[in-house]
């Protein structure tokens, strides 16, 4: 039987998107090699920018980390069962968040391992490399921010 022709004029392993999928695995394992399962790379993103905007609301929050609302939701809740938030009632059912003292502390305690993190993550690449690979990764997230 003979076999298809290839229609795709790119092969998979050099498609943008199926990269970026894997570099995601990637950046995903190393963040779990140096801070272990506890917490994900979701929830110190929450987390992170509930230390920068304290008292942000759930929409505003899932806005500033690129999530769909319903799945900050679900994250605020398991967060706020761990004792990690605290969330309160605003007007029109929105719900304030702030980071509780045990978040504080799971950050304080997670801080020393960003920069290995990262550094885990970028290690195939010299420092000129690094600098340009954050620099298109901001263009091109920057660019799918506006076009959201």
């Amino acid at each position: 039987m003979p076999t298809p022709k290839n229609r795709f004029p790119v092969p998979l392993p050099d498609e943008p998107g199926h990269l970026i999928r894997r570099a995601q695995q990637h950046a995903v394992a190393c963040f779990h090699a140096v801070h272990g399962r506890g917490v994900t790379p979701i929830q110190y993103a929450i987390l992170r920018t509930l230390q920068d905007a304290p008292g942000i609301d759930q929409v505003t929050l899932a806005q500033k980390i690129a999530l769909d609302t319903s799945t900050t939701a679900d994250i605020a809740t398991r967060l706020e069962a761990r004792g990690w938030i605290v969330r309160a009632m605003l007007p029109r059912r929105q719900r304030s968040l702030t980071l509780s003292a045990q978040g504080q502390e799971l950050l304080d305690a997670l801080s020393p391992g960003v920069q290995r993190v990262t550094a885990d993550v970028l290690q195939a690449l010299d420092a000129g490399e690094r600098d340009e690979f954050m620099r298109l990764l901001r263009k091109l997230v920057g660019s799918t921010a506006a076009a959201s």
